[in-house]
């Protein structure tokens, strides 16, 4: 114990540099906890489809993964153009949004903007196109 101040000095940017590594854990898993959307699976999101027609099904995957499969009366909105075409989508801010990609982090970011610009009940499906595949439904390409 008496060595500890004699070795903090001699290595004062390995522990400035475990100082901020463990404050960008801390904020990064915040911002996780407390943006999150409701994670739903796939049941779940063909359970709120069904009860409200209005919902917005939103792909967010490029127009070409889109086109190979995608969930029937979905949108293709890339989540590269998302925040530009909100305008678009202000009228689904108190419907239900039900946003998926191909395996859910993608759509995960989608969700977390949505909620930021005012939408009131955003879900992620779980798994994304992998997840509704695995749970055996359909896809189509029309």
């Amino acid at each position: 114990m008496e060595h500890l101040p004699e070795f903090f000095s001699n290595h004062i940017f390995l522990f400035g540099a475990l100082f901020v590594v463990l404050a960008l854990l801390i904020k990064a898993e915040f911002e996780h906890q407390t943006g999150r959307a409701s994670l739903i699976s796939p049941v779940g999101a063909i359970r709120i489809m069904n009860q409200d027609e209005s919902a917005l099904i939103l792909d967010v995957r490029s127009a070409a993964e889109y086109k190979k499969g995608h969930i029937r009366n979905s949108k293709n909105i890339p989540l590269a153009n998302l925040a530009a075409k909100l305008p678009e989508l202000e009228k689904y801010k108190t419907r239900p949004v039900l946003a998926y990609c191909n395996a859910g982090n993608m759509s995960g970011k989608a969700c977390r903007l949505l909620q930021k610009s005012g939408f009131s009940d955003v879900h992620n499906i779980s798994g994304g196109v992998h997840g509704w595949q695995d749970a055996n439904l359909p896809l189509t390409s029309k």
